[in-house]
């Protein structure tokens, strides 16, 4: 229904007028449309009060417009000290500017044509710190939801012509703009036509945020793992666009979308190249044990306990036949319990006020793991596994990725739970061959692993010094694979004394 009545309005907008325009803006109570008299003519002046800067309009506008003796509006407008502002016959531009934030201004009851005047008031809030990639060291910038101020903020990190912006109109209803981003020169041709070619190939009738458009045109959408990676950092951005990957930023959006992207990239933080590179490679490779803990600690924890207790240690035995002896759930039930229960936890402090999300967090994750072990629900053994799983999956600097994490974790749950230790390996296997078969706008999701590119290594799982990361990764296909001469890189010019 929607389809057939945009069409609809697509095809009556090529007969339509401009007073026609005109009064179906004035069907909304929001819309003001007064007299400005002058001499020997009268000017109209429109404009939607919830979208424009009264300020700029009593102070800029009206006073230019009223002064003098000139009654046309070519004479007028060149006088209005307002860059964005034009003559007009086209009623799709009228509808588009207006709803935008422009004012409109003609001559008489039936116009042909109208002068618009961008007046738009800037409801955006300060550029603040970042909320989801926190970092100690390093900048302390984030996107926020004007699309100009974002671009600015690559911009100044990146000051160079090479440096294109291309903007297109994404939703049937929204049409919010959507710029593409990326270094002519450096950027791979195919991956920069990929994006483009997969946005502009959406057909949905709304776009709120850019996260949403990351799901439309990722290549697998029903896999569960991201294949493009969202940041609020517009220093991560400039360091993926001088690498030669492609982005795009959304109006109204405070993310941007960077791809092509691999696995590894997720759990790489920018705070990694604000350290030395012993500590960052330590941190990082931190990071990806946490990982395999968090999935694979509980689901080992049910499958040992229900088919291959002979190979826990003796010492350890005694103390896990006392800590279940008063449980009278299999361990698959007592596992799922406190999952869910740290997953309700987390999405309650989630969702409530930040004061009162780190108290609700807190106090309740302490009151109800305790009251379960007293109660004899769950074994004090399986609460420090589970409460450590979930604190390793919290090390994930990309959020979408800790969320892939946090899901993961039940199916191999339920499967150890009837295969046992064999279920958690086919599950294991079965993730490495979906891993295998992703891919991110067309490159393989397991490089440099598979297709091996061992060039790519020097920043994957460790972080060399900057002076071995000499080419740009190689999976991307730069056209520039340089950065920097690796011999004059590790020279040290010092003063002779």
């Amino acid at each position: 229904m929607l389809g057939k009545w945009l069409l609809k309005q697509f095809r009556d907008s090529r007969h339509e007028t401009i007073d026609e325009v005109l009064a179906m803006f004035q069907q909304s109570s929001d819309f003001s449309v007064y007299p400005l008299k002058k001499e020997s003519k009268t000017l109209y002046i429109g404009y939607y009060q919830t979208m424009i800067d009264s300020t700029r309009l009593n102070r800029d506008l009206i006073p230019y417009v009223t002064a003098g003796e000139e009654h046309s509006l070519e004479t007028i407008l060149p006088k209005i000290p307002i860059q964005n502002k034009e003559i007009i016959t086209s009623t799709r531009l009228l509808r588009e500017k207006v709803m935008h934030g422009s004012v409109v201004i003609f001559e008489g009851k039936h116009p042909k044509k109208c002068a618009v005047i961008d007046t738009a008031l800037d409801s955006n809030r300060a550029v603040s710190q970042p909320e989801m990639e926190f970092t100690v060291t390093g900048p302390q910038e984030a996107f926020i939801e004007s699309l100009e101020t974002n671009i600015n903020l690559i911009r100044k990190r990146l000051p160079l012509p090479n440096l294109q912006v291309k903007e297109m109109k994404i939703g049937k209803i929204t049409q919010t703009r959507v710029s593409i981003l990326y270094i002519d020169g450096i950027v791979d041709q195919d991956n920069l036509r990929t994006m483009e070619q997969r946005l502009a190939a959406i057909e949905f009738d709304q776009v709120i945020d850019s996260s949403s458009l990351a799901q439309m045109i990722s290549d697998n959408s029903m896999s569960i793992f991201p294949q493009l990676i969202n940041t609020e950092r517009p220093e991560r951005v400039a360091a993926v666009l001088a690498e030669g990957k492609v982005a795009f930023l959304a109006d109204g959006s405070p993310d941007a979308i960077i791809g092509p992207t691999t696995l590894v990239e997720f759990f790489s933080s920018l705070e990694d190249y604000y350290l030395p590179w012993q500590i960052a490679t330590s941190v990082r490779l931190l990071r990806f044990f946490a990982v395999l803990f968090s999935v694979l600690s509980t689901p080992i924890y049910v499958a040992v306990l229900t088919f291959h207790y002979e190979l826990i240690p003796r010492d350890l035995l005694s103390t896990i036949i006392a800590s279940r002896s008063n449980i009278p759930f299999p361990p698959i039930l007592e596992a799922i319990f406190l999952e869910l229960t740290i997953e309700l936890l987390r999405e309650a402090g989630a969702r409530l006020p930040t004061k009162v999300g780190q108290t609700i967090g807190i106090v309740g994750g302490i009151v109800i793991g305790q009251a379960s072990v007293e109660a004899g629900l769950t074994s004090n053994i399986l609460l420090i596994i589970v409460a450590l799983a979930a604190l390793a999956s919290f090390t994930t600097p990309v959020y979408q990725m800790g969320n892939t994490i946090r899901l993961i974790r039940f199916p191999f749950i339920i499967t150890a739970a009837f295969l046992g230790g064999v279920g958690v390996a086919f599950c294991c296997l079965l993730t490495v061959v979906h891993l295998l078969n992703l891919t991110s706008l067309g490159r393989p999701y397991l490089e440099p692993l598979y297709p091996p590119r061992f060039t790519d290594w020097k920043d994957a799982f460790v972080r060399l010094p900057f002076s071995w990361m000499s080419s740009r990764p190689v999976y991307l296909r730069p056209k520039d694979k340089g950065r920097v001469n690796f011999t004059r890189a590790k020279m040290k010019h010092d003063i002779d004394e």
